[in-house]
């Protein structure tokens, strides 16, 4: 065992309470404001859209372009923030998407045409990739070990919250404002508000100690620690740090080129296998054409809008449940029961669209089979993948693997966001939903068979342990 864990028992200090929770539990509110821009930039489009088609002549191949070019986007700026963070920084990053969630939005806002509109949907979309890469970093490399599931799952939170807000915020817009034909402006406006606080925010937060251990920058780091540890703990996770950052320094970690390490790869691989597996559920074909399927369903168009708030809802409540159980049960346990969870109301939905009668009873059943999907989903696999993401890679190359797993996990968003109404169209509702659900099989197979528990041990201790098992 190395030096920095021959503490008492060998193990790190307690995480004991104290005035550096507080602290800590500052930090979180304000990083995971780019969460919540994440969830609000995705999710507004739902009720913006009608309103702007009619103000900008939008015909169904200009729709498209204008709904995915952020997806799009947002694939792009995982990447390239992943990159970003890495050299500069997490908090210089965060800092820089702040500024970017805003001039996205005012540009969006400004467009007179879908043209100029695209173009700042793109922008938007890669401050929204941006945060998905850097956010849940940071959040993982400034919590102790015992507190990273629960700290880095409220991203997930704000992320649905801002779905839900900006699903309520169009319905409250376009009841008072609907009759003007730039309200979808309006709509989309409100997201500069977050954006400001998350910069203002920001500037009072500290850089990420591990980040800081990186760049040789030890003393800040331990000045950091200070702030959300104790002194006895933050003094031995300091040790720790420093010694897996030498060795790391030696190996000569940090790109492209460590693709080539055997057990780097395989992280690699299998955080790109999470991404992709958690957008092949079909949640977000739920969180962007949830009321276009129950009008397929049954529901009448008022009633589908209506009924459809309880997918935002119950989104909520389900990471709500995931916080709580987070860190009592392993992460594979916890993701094998989310997927057979998942797969199981996929079916449900399924053989409800092919067996019962059109009418009332199927389109309620449907509802009902729906929300517990998205409830599961967003209680087990939506948190536990971006919570995986965050603690299983090396420091040095860590925001470089988030932004290209998270890279792999938007191109996958973008495909089922892009195929899902023509698919259901072709197909219907019980076909595409079977297909979801062997793919749902196909991602037990692979959590089984590849993916590593990380519960309960430190970001150093798992790499420690993953490299020692798969050099």
């Amino acid at each position: 065992m190395s030096a920095a864990r021959r503490t008492a028992g060998g193990e790190l200090p307690p995480d004991v309470k104290g005035s550096h929770s507080k602290r800590l539990g500052l930090i979180a509110v304000v990083v995971t404001f780019g969460g919540l821009l994440f969830g609000y930039d995705t999710g507004v489009i739902n009720g913006a859209l009608e309103p702007m088609k009619a103000d900008l002549a939008l015909t169904s191949t200009t729709e498209g372009i204008v709904v995915s070019i952020l997806i799009v986007g947002a694939a792009f700026g995982a990447l390239i923030g992943g990159r970003l963070s890495d050299r500069y920084g997490r908090r210089h990053n965060i800092l820089l998407l702040a500024i970017v969630f805003v001039l996205g939005t005012v540009g969006c806002v400004l467009s007179p045409n879908w043209e100029l509109l695209a173009v700042f949907r793109f922008i938007l979309g890669l401050a929204v990739g941006g945060a998905s890469a850097t956010v849940p970093v940071y959040l993982a490399e400034v919590s102790p070990s015992e507190r990273r599931g629960s700290l880095v799952t409220r991203n997930e939170v704000m992320i649905v919250s801002g779905q839900f807000a900006a699903f309520v915020i169009n319905a409250v817009i376009f009841n008072v404002w609907g009759e003007n034909t730039d309200v979808w402006r309006y709509m989309l406006l409100v997201a500069v508000l977050p954006a400001i606080v998350l910069f203002i925010g920001m500037l009072r937060m500290p850089e990420s100690p591990r980040w800081l251990v990186s760049q040789g920058r030890t003393d800040e780091a331990l000045q950091v620690l200070r702030q959300v540890r104790s002194p006895e703990r933050a003094e031995a996770e300091m040790a720790e740090v420093t010694a897996l950052a030498e060795e790391e320094v030696e190996a000569r970690t940090g790109g492209w080129s460590d693709l080539g390490v055997k057990w780097i790869r395989r992280l690699v691989l299998v955080g790109i296998g999470l991404g992709v597996f958690q957008q092949l559920t079909g949640i977000n074909s739920i969180m962007y054409y949830g009321t276009q399927l129950l009008q397929d369903s049954g529901f009448s168009s008022n009633g589908a809008i209506i009924a459809n708030t309880l997918n935002g809802l119950f989104s909520v409540l389900g990471i709500t449940v995931g916080i709580i159980v987070m860190n009592k049960i392993d992460r594979r346990k916890l993701l094998l029961i989310g997927f057979s969870l998942t797969t199981t109301f996929h079916l449900l939905v399924g053989l409800s669209a092919l067996l019962l009668p059109d009418g009332t009873a199927k389109a309620y059943t449907i509802l009902v089979f729906v929300v517990c999907f998205v409830f599961s989903m967003q209680g087990t696999i939506g948190p536990l993948v971006w919570l995986l993401l965050a603690e299983m890679f090396p420091l040095k190359i860590r925001s470089f693997a988030m932004g290209v797993c998270v890279f792999a996990l938007w191109l996958a968003n973008a495909v089922v966001a892009l195929g899902f109404p023509p698919v259901v169209e072709a197909l219907g509702i019980a076909p595409t939903f079977f297909v979801f659900c062997g793919l749902g099989v196909l991602a037990l197979i692979f959590i089984a068979t590849t993916v590593p528990e990380t519960r309960g041990l430190s970001l150093e201790e798992f790499e420690e342990q993953f490299s020692s098992k798969h050099s």
